[in-house]
């Protein structure tokens, strides 16, 4: 079996056609890298790529993107929907084949040195290259964003784990190692943000805090292995539900489009469709599929199709399975 890992870095750029150009064009030119896709989002302002390759030439890649991106993503006037703290954001390792989680980790720190040392990134690691577990989870690391980022990087407990500088232009990076994981934003029928926020917080594990008899405390939500805020999309005109599915062996991408649909109708409103972000594994799709057509032959074609109208893939744009789903791609 190939040794093969995946990458999938977050810039804090998705409105600028050159820079994303730029930064493809630097995975492009290390051998044995293929990459597989490009996500752009111009309202929260990031673009996802997506690539797979042998672990030293996967770490070369990410570590010229970020090269890339240090150059042309200024953070101190940077403006976007989705929370951030640096011009790479996140940069996470994935096993593919012939690897396991752990044997991964040394990569991430591999490329970590290397970001810190040559570039004057700080950096963070998270999830299982974490050095501290209060650091795993990558919403606490972003806690503040880049605005609060130099600050943050004074307190004892949140020194970097590479780098000790605050470097203003780029701010820090945060990079690990994790299994995949699903991007994907349920679409309401409704331009309110702070809905969209309470219905994240109905549906995510870490769930709300609610206050009873003056006490706070916080009630879990209805998905687990479910991580959710909620946004308003100026391009799509509608407020959203944006979810990273972390395991969807025990969550399903329908799981959590059912679970957000019962708590719009809370509010009287409807969900109208829902979008990938990057990639998503075949097994992901095939499942959802059996939940919509539980009466089907099984044949993956009819799964894939009741997958996307189930799911609303379509809703915002065409849906394409051989451009989207890792198996596929990889296969090309």
């Amino acid at each position: 079996m190939a040794v093969l890992i995946e990458c999938v870095p977050n810039f804090s750029e998705g409105r600028d056609p050159l820079v994303i150009r730029k930064i493809a064009e630097a995975i492009q030119t290390v051998p044995n890298v293929f990459l597989l896709h490009i996500d752009k989002g111009e309202a929260a302002n990031r673009t996802v790529f997506t690539f797979v390759g042998i672990p030293d030439a996967v770490v070369e890649a990410a570590f010229q993107a970020i090269r890339v991106a240090s150059r042309h993503i200024d953070m101190r006037q940077q403006q976007g929907e989705h929370p951030r703290i640096g011009a790479t954001d996140v940069c996470p390792l994935i096993p593919i084949s012939g690897i396991t989680l752990e044997e991964i980790i040394p990569y991430a720190h591999q490329l970590a040195q290397r970001v810190s040392e040559l570039l004057a990134i700080p950096v963070y690691m998270y999830e299982a290259a974490a050095t501290i577990s209060a650091r795993r989870n990558l919403a606490t690391i972003r806690k503040g964003e880049y605005e609060g980022l130099a600050q943050k990087m004074q307190l004892p407990n949140w020194k970097p784990d590479y780098g000790s500088t605050f470097n203003p232009r780029t701010g820090a990076t945060v990079i690990g190692a994790r299994n995949f994981l699903i991007a994907y934003n349920i679409n309401l029928d409704t331009k309110d943000a702070e809905v969209a926020k309470q219905i994240a917080a109905e549906v995510r594990e870490s769930g709300k805090k609610v206050q009873e008899a003056g006490v706070w405390k916080r009630v879990a939500g209805s998905c687990k292995a479910l991580k959710a805020i909620g946004w308003y999309i100026e391009e799509y005109e509608q407020a959203q539900v944006s979810m990273n599915i972390i395991n969807f062996h025990i969550t399903g991408m329908h799981t959590a489009f059912e679970a957000c649909k019962a708590a719009a109708t809370k509010y009287k409103l409807t969900v109208t469709g829902s979008e990938l972000i990057g990639l998503v594994p075949l097994q992901a799709l095939l499942e959802a599929g059996a939940f919509y057509a539980p009466n089907s032959n099984k044949e993956e074609t009819e799964l894939l199709e009741a997958a996307i109208k189930g799911l609303g893939l379509s809703d915002l744009s065409p849906f394409l399975p051989e451009e989207r789903v890792v198996e596929y791609c990889l296969a090309k």
